[in-house]
């Protein structure tokens, strides 16, 4: 008779010692039984497929901080430390590709003042602009990549590739950011390359309302922010690749500039939102108040 009750009720005696053991209540483990995840758990694990969800959309580009902003607009309520813990358990993180030195200047003199002076935040578009070149590696040989930047919103609003650094690298360039933007009296700010140095450029400038600044001798910071598009790009586009074919590689700078970096990339500098969305909402904010001040002109934007 003992027998027979000590063997119907063996399981609840070893859960009985095997909770004494743990250090846990009898009622937590059959609680656990029935739900083995925690709500925090569970709700940690729809996150984590949102997180990956926005991962892949950046083509592993995005960190913590702009995967959060990219929940926040999709309307979670999570914090931004919640997304980097999710992250970092599940070794999720932002890709970065390698650095390459730059390649030789010459000795330019000045023949431009620095007009700029590290003035990088300006409040209206076309204001000043700042160029640079950056060279990608393909089995062809060298493609060397020249942009044009609009400090306002920092958008790439011009951009050439060429397998040479001939002065139609630049002018291509600057060729594009006219054609797109028609500035009136911008600063376009360069370093001291031989290409920014030619009478073709500063005629050029002369000629469509461009004022031409140069960097000083020897002080990238001067340059800084065309310096910092061509960081992002290696990092998050180009990452120790080497392309077959030129054009490849100029198909991917294009995918890379049009489609993601202008259009959806968020940037600290902006708030955490892409060029093309700062400029549209301060257009709308900017023709807004001269509606309100019933002004007569057009509103350009």
């Amino acid at each position: 008779m003992k027998y027979t009750f000590i063997k119907a009720h063996r399981g609840e005696f070893d859960t009985a010692v095997m909770c004494r053991l743990l250090d846990v209540s009898r009622s937590g483990f059959y609680q656990w039984l029935r739900k083995p995840l925690s709500d925090r758990a569970v709700e940690d694990q729809r996150l984590l497929d949102l997180i990956r969800a926005a991962y892949r959309a950046s083509r592993g580009v995005y960190g913590a901080p702009r995967i959060f902003l990219d929940l926040r607009e999709a309307g979670e309520t999570c914090s931004k430390h919640r997304v980097a813990r999710i992250m970092r358990a599940n070794h999720i993180k932002a890709l970065h590709g390698y650095r390459t030195p730059r390649y030789g200047r010459g000795s330019t003199s000045l023949l431009t003042p620095n007009m700029l002076q590290r003035g990088f935040t300006v409040l209206r578009p076309n204001t000043a602009w700042v160029t640079d070149i950056t060279y990608v590696r393909t089995w062809e040989g060298w493609l060397y990549l020249a942009v044009v930047r609009d400090l306002y919103s920092r958008r790439i609003v011009g951009w050439s590739t060429k397998p040479t650094l001939a002065r139609e690298l630049v002018l291509d360039a600057i060729l594009m950011a006219v054609r797109r933007r028609k500035p009136k009296h911008t600063v376009i700010h360069s370093d001291q390359g031989s290409q920014f140095g030619s009478d073709v450029w500063r005629g050029f400038c002369q000629a469509h309302h461009l004022h031409p600044s140069m960097s000083r001798r020897g002080n990238c910071w001067d340059n800084a922010v065309a310096e910092s598009f061509f960081s992002s790009l290696k990092k998050e586009r180009i990452r120790k690749r080497i392309y077959t074919t030129r054009e490849m590689a100029t198909a991917e700078i294009a995918d890379y500039i049009e489609l993601f970096y202008n259009r959806t990339r968020r940037h600290s500098h902006l708030s955490g939102v892409s060029p093309e969305t700062f400029e549209a909402v301060s257009k709308r904010a900017y023709c807004g108040v001269r509606e309100t001040l019933g002004s007569p002109h057009r509103c350009d934007g």
